[in-house]
């Protein structure tokens, strides 16, 4: 069986591009050739800046002959179905074979497709590959229409086997494949000859290319990382910065500069935005200041000089940066100090939100009023939240955040700070837009909370009231986002909160109730995660107070830790059978069986046991319940299950005393009502 390689050289592929196309790169071969009828052990793909890679082991060396039988007209049919059917299968009339079927002989074609050689399998499924590759952006050039995402330089395509490395026949727009390549592009630019990926990978890194993203990573790494620990500094991590930076270079070396003194006094976090997002460079702070003091970056070769002249470089650039982001810093400083942190976002009225809702001003406006009626419910403190909230857009307007948009609420705390403003509101100020995604941290300081809940509640209930609702995979305002950042505020920080109520007052224009209903499928989709089942959480958001969240939750955990358990699954049974035959009489009695259920009818022990065991479990669910002490109601409900099951095995429902009958019914309304006051046990599956 032989080993396939591929590679497709080219010019810089952008990093961010790199991921994705070596998954495509993978699945558009391995599902052509597997289609077209062949099998293969394993494969994997890899990318350089200049290079799309993929291995594709224990190939199959043909595609099986196939034969196919297919039934056709009868014999006596007309002229034209039988023309129809030649034409469909490609064969001529002597070629078909004429047998006995029940109506009479009908005419079968047996077709045998012979196999073909992986060599011409492969170079049809690669260049369908090259021609149809999904990249975000692409492009032509010279006088070929071949799109590609740079200029496509070479391919390499070869089958390797005991006998030797065969080339794949392939020419795409003059681009022939062959079995060679090159190495970096400045250290080792020559042709080098491949006869299989050991000796591709091999010759590559004597070439100065690390052909593996994961050990390009892993290298400027640990590099960095002791660059720094000889120092006592410690780099600050960022795997996303990490894996861009490997995707950037075929050879990584890495250098580690210092910042120059006049910066340091810049907040870390301007540092790291102005290094990451300019210079692609990675902070390193020092543990005894917490400040960050150094940066290190990546080159993609080897000097003579050990890479001073391209560290020079660089931290001229970097300079010049930092100058541009000192200058922002001072000016926003000098207005927080001239107009207050009111005074720099006085500009915001002037800033259009949406043209039904007003401008950003406006908005500002709403999310401090519903912040003072938030607070109360949060902990916080109403004139405080409300200050907050004046004040924690204010830095939209700033220099820095203007160039620096990923640093709205981050410099916000600052000039709060600056401005003498009080922690609380510093802290809301960058806490405000918080949980931004699941892995966020969720505020928790009061006023924080208030807020935040505030600026998400106005966004979600001033959307809904002009109708500009998600549908589908559409959400361009993030609603959705919005709506889980709510339910993680209200579930981390236990609050005890109607949400409709709040909804109202957020909009009085809005349909709380829809709102409700789309915030219960976002509690569903996070309740799913944490492993309850969707039938538990409808049981429970069928019960009143539905749109307490924290309330609904702890049901939901208690529920579905009871349904975990024999007793749970069985009285679910009970239940379901009570409400069954119950449901049946009433609707074939044209009555409702809801009360008057008496003992003194009761003629069997178990009847008697059941009576008593009602009156135990009611006596013990209903203060549960009042006291949300959830596991101690559903306790008192496992405690029926033995009593129900019994009952069900001695006593006859519809009995012949029409008494009897009815007070059995009502029995079975008092099994019903008591498993209700819990949830509604008629949404549980099973």
């Amino acid at each position: 069986m032989p080993d396939l390689l591929i590679e497709l050289f080219s010019e810089e592929i952008p990093a961010r591009m790199q991921p994705k196309a070596r998954e495509d790169l993978k699945k558009l071969i391995t599902d052509g050739v597997v289609e077209a009828g062949l099998t293969y052990a394993s494969a994997g793909a890899f990318s350089t800046p200049r290079r799309l890679t993929l291995t594709v082991e224990g190939l199959t060396a043909n595609s099986p002959t196939l034969r196919e039988e297919r039934k056709g007209p009868r014999t006596d049919a007309p002229e034209k179905a039988i023309e129809g059917f030649l034409r469909s299968t490609g064969l001529t009339m002597d070629q078909l074979e004429a047998r006995d079927d029940k109506k009479g002989q009908v005419y079968f074609a047996v077709i045998e497709k012979p196999g073909r050689p992986a060599t011409e399998i492969v170079a049809e499924v690669l260049e369908k590959t090259i021609r149809n590759f999904p990249w975000p952006k692409s492009m032509r050039w010279g006088e070929g229409n071949l799109r590609w995402v740079r200029p496509l330089h070479s391919i390499l395509a070869i089958l390797t086997d005991e006998a030797g490395a065969t080339v794949v026949p392939l020419d795409v727009d003059g681009i022939k494949a062959g079995d060679t390549t090159r190495g970096h592009r400045f250290m080792a630019p020559d042709l080098l000859q491949v006869s299989g990926y050991e000796s591709y990978a091999k010759q590559l890194k004597a070439a100065k290319v690390m052909l593996d993203p994961n050990e390009r990573a892993e290298a400027i790494d640990h590099d960095a990382a002791q660059m720094a620990f000889a120092k006592g500094w410690e780099v600050v991590p960022d795997k996303g910065l990490l894996a861009e930076v490997s995707g950037l270079v075929e050879w990584p070396v890495t250098l580690m500069g210092e910042i120059d003194g006049e910066f340091l006094d810049l907040p870390p976090e301007v540092l790291q935005t102005s290094m990451k997002e300019h210079q692609k460079f990675f902070s390193v702070k020092n543990p005894k200041t917490g400040r960050i003091e150094g940066f290190v970056t990546v080159a993609n070769r080897e000097t003579a000089d050990h890479g001073a002249t391209i560290l020079a470089g660089n931290q001229k650039v970097l300079s010049a940066r930092l100058s541009d982001a000192k200058f922002f810093w001072e000016n926003d400083l000098r207005t927080v100090q001239a107009h207050g942190l009111e005074g720099m976002g006085a500009g915001l009225d002037a800033v259009t939100f949406h043209n039904k809702l007003g401008s950003q001003g406006d908005r500002i406006r709403r999310i401090e009023n519903l912040a003072r009626e938030i607070a109360p419910l949060v902990g916080a403190k109403p004139d405080l939240a409300a200050e907050a909230a004046r004040v924690a857009k204010s830095d939209l307007r700033s220099e820095m955040v203007y160039e620096f948009p990923e640093l709205q609420g981050v410099m916000g705390r600052y000039y709060a700070q600056k401005a003498g403003l009080s922690d609380a509101v510093a802290d809301a100020c960058r806490d405000h837009y918080a949980p931004l995604g699941p892995s966020d941290a969720v505020p928790s300081e009061p006023v924080s909370v208030a807020v935040a809940l505030a600026d998400k509640i106005d966004t979600l209930t001033g959307f809904w009231a002009i109708d500009e609702k998600p549908t589908g995979s559409k959400d361009p305002f993030a609603l959705r986002r919005a709506a889980l950042g709510v339910i993680r505020l209200v579930l981390a920080n236990d609050l005890r909160l109607s949400l409709q109520s709040v909804f109202a007052k957020g909009n009085p224009e809005a349909d709380t109730a829809d709102l409700m209903s789309f915030f219960h499928d976002r509690l569903k989709v996070h309740l799913r995660d944490a492993g309850i089942r969707h039938d538990v959480i409808d049981a429970v958001l069928a019960m009143p107070g539905s749109d307490d969240l924290t309330l609904v939750v702890k049901r939901a955990e208690a529920l579905s830790d009871f349904f975990k358990t024999d007793d749970g699954e069985n009285l679910i049974q009970g239940f379901k059978r009570a409400n069954n035959i119950l449901t049946q009489a009433e609707e074939k009695d044209g009555v409702e069986y809801s009360f008057g259920a008496d003992p003194k009818f009761a003629e069997t022990d178990e009847e008697k046991a059941l009576f008593a065991a009602l009156d135990a479990a009611e006596a013990k669910i209903a203060p549960a319940m009042a006291d949300e002490d959830f596991a101690a109601a559903m306790s008192a409900m496992a405690d029926l299950r033995a009593p129900i099951d019994a009952f069900f095995e001695a006593v006859q429902i519809n009995a012949d005393n029409p008494i009897l009958r009815r007070n059995r019914l009502n029995l079975l309304s008092r099994i019903r009502q008591i498993c209700l006051d819990v949830a509604d046990l008629t949404k549980i599956e099973g």
